[in-house]
């Protein structure tokens, strides 16, 4: 196995683990993640430790053996929104989730489909807990170097990021906050992370997309949509930092890159971005990666479908899940 190909099954570790819905039916993956229910749809999957720590609040979910519902009695987006945060802020104060630690009263929009309605909005650093489907977008940053050829900028994210401190990083990333859409999200992060101004910008062009899910110990489940886009840069462009959350940018070439993305030193949930660009720009190749087929489809895991099993509603409430398989 090539080493791109151990990056690719490291950052959809928990997607190879629940191929083929294998955690609605089987009783032990079942014990370790129940699917998360608001107004009878999936909109997530929660692991057991954090069920537990939900049987708490039972006047704000309904736990059962086969999935968690938020209570259906909560009638709109605001009341939805306000009751779990309630709860989280709660449990962020028992201080038992670490991925907490990186509250930053930001929140995402929790929807059954990317362009669909919103449900509620929930912290981003809870996400994770619950398994919600996070999108964002990624910018890569590159020149055509007369002498070193294709090279691509990097960043060095801050020590005191909440999360990924010190890990290399796309020249721009972001995930998407309540009231911003994709070209929105793009321009502003550009911005922020690399000073990026507007007669540069104008000229980036949207690349389409890539698609993973990861599991850690520390984030929890990571169900991850980032939108992506290329920007040709001037040779003589150099990124400027102007949130404080960059250290320093690096311009690698593109082999160099492949170095320092299956390196420990880069932070695995941005490498999809990476590859998906050198594969699209020719670096990458059938000829020079023996798993090439592999690898493009682990980097376009099917996020979109993956929480569609049907749910019902009786009298008010989520009706057990069935079993297809039967």
């Amino acid at each position: 196995m090539s080493q791109l190909l151990k990056l690719a099954e490291k950052f959809n570790c928990f997607y190879l683990s629940a191929q083929n819905w294998k955690y609605f039916i089987a009783p032990a993956l079942k014990d370790e993640c129940r699917p998360f229910i608001v107004e009878g749809y999936q909109v997530g999957l929660i692991r057991s430790n954090v069920v537990t720590h939900l049987l708490k609040y039972p006047e704000v979910f309904r736990v059962t053996n086969d999935f968690v519902e938020l209570n259906p009695a909560f009638r709109d987006y605001e009341e939805r929104s306000a009751k779990i945060d309630d709860v989280l802020r709660k449990i962020k104060k028992e201080n038992v989730f670490e991925v907490l630690n990186g509250w930053r009263e930001e929140c995402y929009e929790v929807k059954v489909e990317f362009a669909g309605e919103k449900v509620m909005k929930m912290e981003r650093a809870a996400t994770s807990l619950f398994g919600i489907k996070k999108y964002g977008v990624s910018i890569n940053g590159y020149v055509r170097d007369p002498n070193r050829g294709l090279c691509i900028w990097l960043q060095q994210r801050s020590s005191t990021k909440q999360t990924w401190p010190d890990k290399w990083d796309n020249m721009v990333s972001g995930g998407f906050s309540v009231g911003y859409g994709i070209r929105e999200t793009a321009q502003k992060e550009a911005g922020e992370e690399a000073s990026v101004p507007d007669s540069i910008l104008k000229n980036m062009i949207s690349a389409g997309s890539v698609s993973f899910f990861y599991e850690s110990s520390l984030i929890g489940l990571y169900a991850n949509t980032e939108f992506v886009f290329d920007l040709e840069l001037p040779l003589n462009f150099v990124p400027i930092n102007a949130d404080g959350e960059v250290q320093k940018f690096e311009l690698l070439s593109a082999n160099e890159c492949i170095e320092r993305i299956i390196s420990p030193e880069f932070k695995i949930t941005s490498a999809p971005v990476i590859l998906d660009f050198l594969i699209r720009k020719g670096v990458i190749t059938p000829e020079n990666e023996p798993n090439y087929l592999r690898l493009i489809e682990l980097l376009h895991v099917p996020l979109q479908s993956f929480y569609k099993r049907p749910s019902s509603k009786q009298n008010g409430t989520c009706a057990k899940i069935p079993d297809y398989n039967t």
